[in-house]
């Protein structure tokens, strides 16, 4: 459980800082997302679906399955669980507001640098390794 807490978001390595504002993995999180410049290696999941809505800079989705996406100041984003994708930051950062649901005890990040697929659970410990 977090309350006002600045914390990075998805790990050491992460370019995305967030400012949460509750995190109650169980029920819902309210954070305030920065994204640096530039984006992680690798492609990953989430263990929630999640609301955002974009409120400045430019940002490119990278889907794993192929094809991109654009997003821009104003728009609105789901994202399910289920996309497994990574999210490039083209200005020198930008912010969004992201509301997310319930945690599911698992997701999924592919390494390209060690063709491997990982499957994390809470405080991103490692629970399986699959080289791809």
């Amino acid at each position: 459980m977090k309350f006002l807490k600045v914390m990075k978001d998805g790990g050491s390595k992460s370019h995305v800082t967030g400012f949460f504002f509750v995190e109650i993995k169980s029920l819902f999180s309210i954070a305030l997302l920065r994204f640096d410049h530039g984006t992680r290696e690798a492609f990953h999941s989430h263990a929630f679906n999640a609301i955002t809505l974009w409120l400045s800079g430019v940002v490119r989705e990278h889907l794993y399955a192929g094809g991109s996406q654009l997003w821009t100041p104003g728009q609105l984003k789901y994202t399910s669980r289920g996309c497994f994708h990574k999210v490039e930051t083209l200005t020198k950062s930008s912010w969004a507001l992201s509301v997310r649901g319930p945690w599911n005890p698992t997701w999924k990040e592919y390494l390209p640098k060690e063709n491997k697929f990982v499957t994390l659970t809470h405080g991103r410990k490692i629970v399986n390794e699959v080289t791809a």
